[in-house]
């Protein structure tokens, strides 16, 4: 929706543009294989380049510019229908995937209940799942999602508050989302998504130190 058509857009300042744009594409890219045109976009897409590091903040944004950097490198070199393969086998397998998305999986010892709780915080905030989207809130994809929503809004709700987006990055996804990329990181049929799950690490490692600051 344009600007013009919605009286709810607000210019976002560039690093919360940023910030909703890499939110989206994680989404994407742990929402379903990434397609031909979306691989070439990330194939070509600017190069991050932080100053020299300095201190923690200049560390982290070092170590996402490398990820990112390895995570356009890879899909530069890489075949979507073999993406779409691998997407299956990791996420989605016959009977049972190679690797869980759902909070379920790694807080349910923890919290009980997270597919409830993530959903009660969502429809807290407005963000009802779409009927088009097959996969429960506790999604690491649909988690991700939202986060940009809080971020960015869209044309029928406003950027939430720093503290909204701070309360549901530490309770609702940096909670658990380490855990997923390490059993990416340990699963012997990802490929090209253990570059996705290097780059989502650091991207929250970045984000995690941001509201500490803030």
């Amino acid at each position: 929706m344009s600007e013009e058509a919605s009286p709810l857009a607000v210019r976002l300042e560039p690093e919360d543009q940023a910030r909703a744009s890499f939110y989206a594409l994680l989404a994407r890219l742990f929402g379903g294989a990434p397609d031909p045109e979306l691989l070439r976009a990330i194939a070509e897409a600017a190069p991050l380049a932080p100053a020299e590091p300095a201190g923690e903040g200049d560390r982290l944004a070092c170590d996402l510019a490398l990820a990112w950097d390895a995570l356009r490198a890879a899909s530069a070199r890489t075949d979507a229908e073999a993406l779409r393969e691998e997407y299956r086998a990791l996420f989605v397998g016959v009977g049972r995937s190679d690797v869980s998305p759902y909070a379920s999986h790694y807080l349910g010892r923890h919290s009980g209940r997270p597919l409830a709780e993530i959903r009660a915080a969502l429809g807290d905030l407005g963000l009802a799942r779409r009927s088009t989207v097959s996969e429960f809130e506790d999604h690491i994809a649909v988690v991700f999602e939202a986060m940009r929503m809080l971020v960015a809004g869209d044309g029928e709700r406003l950027p939430s508050e720093i503290a909204d987006q701070r309360k549901f990055f530490e309770r609702y996804l940096v909670s658990w989302v380490a855990d997923c990329c390490a059993a990416i990181d340990h699963s012997s049929v990802a490929n090209y998504w253990r570059h996705v799950a290097q780059f989502a690490r650091c991207f929250v490692g970045v984000e995690t130190a941001a509201f500490a600051l803030g």
